[in-house]
């Protein structure tokens, strides 16, 4: 038992003195200097590359509709459940969603249908006076024919003869005016039944039907409303015809579009589901760009799977598009690529031209100092790089993430070392 005690002593002494030398090398290694390095290992892992945008949940297919005629709405219809007709209820194509007061537009359609039978009448009228000409021109042109056979003479006077002839002109002048008159009133039955049918089809556009199966996503007007319709047509109902399906329209900067392309993998968040992610995928990039305050955007529609239905029409979305993605890549924060070492910390192994690299990362030298090492960037994300050695190797090298410039109270750089002065017992 005496023997264990002893050994246990012996461990513990062997211990201290094994943290008293590494505690003195990385002193007398680093030359004395009052500073420590933040360290960490490469990690294998994956890593994507993503452009970071904000958008709005639109409805894939949106559908308008609109009044033409002008009216006070008098009821509104009823949706696939029989109730009244309002935000989010289901309409099948052909439900009636509104009916416009339609007096005017059926006192219109009387007054044409009216105004048709008044032009048949005139046709008829038109055809009778031809067959009347007809007769008075076939008289006349017997009569013409005899006058002519007799000819001037002792039989027939001067004055006869031109009384037969003016007769057979005047009345072949009248079938003519009889022909016309027949054509002025079938064009004017024509146009009566033109007019006839657009007072019918004002009268079906009083009733508002939905184009579409879909749901009510907006109702614009209500119950006793009225509805003014001029050069355009008055909005009153939006329907989505699908909400299984929804697109999120993101606007992407200029400097980032280039990496955007159809089919392309999306996430998104919204602020109603906190924690939840959505996928998607890019289904067109807009080419009517907009410029706001000197900035650039361009509109890209992403669609996305909703048949769970949690996403609601313009919902706020804050997209993620993958650009690239890399698995099993050695990977380092993105705090060791933008290290600045200053010269003191910079071992004097270290070459000018590793220390003037573009990318590198810094790793503890034997020296106690810090080593540049230059280095290829391949992905980053933000938090963390994907990086190789330049000639193409894998990097295993552990990297300075920060250093530490270690102070006393008052501010002076001490070492860490160095025994501190016994505090003094106040009296």
């Amino acid at each position: 038992m005496k023997n264990s005690g002893k050994t246990k002593k012996i461990l513990f002494v062997v211990a201290v003195l094994a943290c008293a030398a590494a505690g003195a090398y990385f002193y007398f290694s680093n030359r004395g200097a009052n500073f420590s390095f933040d360290v960490e290992e490469p990690q294998t892992r994956e890593i994507a590359l993503n452009i970071d945008a904000t958008g709005t949940v639109e409805p894939e297919d949106l559908v308008e509709v609109t009044a033409r005629v002008s009216g006070e709405i008098m009821s509104f219809g009823k949706d696939v459940d029989g109730n009244t007709i309002d935000y989010g209820s289901r309409v099948r194509k052909g439900d009636l969603l509104a009916l416009i007061d339609d007096e005017i537009p059926k006192s219109n359609l009387t007054e044409s249908s009216a105004q048709l039978k008044q032009k048949e009448s005139s046709l008829a009228q038109a055809q009778a006076n031809l067959v009347l000409s007809q007769a008075k021109f076939n008289q006349a042109k017997r009569d013409w024919t005899r006058a002519e056979k007799l000819g001037k003479g002792e039989a027939l006077s001067q004055a006869s003869y031109d009384e037969y002839l003016s007769q057979y002109e005047i009345t072949m002048a009248d079938v003519e005016v009889s022909k016309a008159a027949i054509k002025q009133a079938e064009a004017a039955i024509e146009g009566a039944k033109a007019d006839l049918k657009i007072q019918q089809r004002n009268l079906e556009y009083c009733l508002i039907t939905s184009p579409v199966d879909g749901v009510i996503i907006d109702r614009v007007v209500d119950i006793g409303q009225t509805v003014v319709s001029n050069m355009s047509a008055s909005s009153l109902f939006l329907i989505a015809k699908d909400l299984s399906r929804m697109q999120v329209w993101a606007s992407v900067n200029e400097a980032d579009i280039g990496n955007i392309r159809k089919g392309q993998k999306v996430t998104f968040t919204v602020d109603a589901f906190p924690g939840e992610t959505f996928y998607g995928e890019v289904e067109k990039i807009r080419l009517n760009a907009t410029m706001s305050q000197n900035v650039v955007t361009y509109i890209v529609e992403v669609t996305t799977d909703n048949s769970s239905g949690r996403l609601l029409p313009y919902l706020t979305a804050n997209l993620k598009f993958e650009v690239e993605k890399l698995k099993d890549a050695v990977c380092v924060p993105i705090s060791a690529l933008r290290l600045i070492v200053d010269d003191k910390y910079i071992s004097s192994d270290a070459s000018e031209e590793a220390i003037t690299a573009n990318a590198k990362v810094w790793t503890p030298a034997p020296d106690g100092l810090a080593m540049p090492i230059p280095v290829t960037v391949l992905v980053t994300d933000g938090e963390y790089a994907a990086i190789k050695n330049l000639d193409g190797s894998k990097f295993s090298r552990p990297v300075i993430t920060a250093i530490t410039e270690i102070k006393d109270d008052s501010g002076k750089a001490v070492n860490p070392f160095m025994p501190k002065p016994r505090a003094r017992k106040k009296k």
